[in-house]
């Protein structure tokens, strides 16, 4: 296989980069969540460029049809639920830091520390 011919996994790279990059330098809290979706995102789509199998078809049985080879449903099938339960996560960070903004008057993680270190 020549490199540029994996396209796919460089992207899944760069965005799983880019998503832990984001969770770990920022300080804001919506960006640290911004990135763990961009995060969540980039091991969805190593989990569906895995599914793929050269000169394969969908799996649905056909008459006559013996020797073909099928593509793999369940990453698919995976993937669909986690992303609904990340859609659902991200909800309810987003939930969370409206509250922590009312509570605490700033989303950064650096001047939340600071208030609840000062007495």
């Amino acid at each position: 296989m020549e490199l540029l011919g994996l396209y796919n996994y460089w992207v899944f790279a760069i965005l799983l980069m880019v998503g832990f990059y984001a969770v770990i330098a920022k300080s804001n809290l919506i960006k640290k969540l911004l990135g763990l979706s961009i995060f969540q995102s980039a091991v969805f789509l190593l989990y569906i460029t895995m599914d793929k199998v050269e000169g394969g078809t969908a799996p649905i049985i056909q008459k006559g049809a013996t020797d073909q080879i099928f593509s793999n449903p369940l990453p698919q099938v995976l993937i669909l639920t986690a992303i609904v339960v990340g859609i659902s996560t991200t909800a309810l960070g987003m939930a969370i830091i409206v509250r922590i903004n009312e509570a605490y008057g700033t989303i950064e993680e650096k001047e939340l520390q600071d208030q609840n270190r000062d007495p």
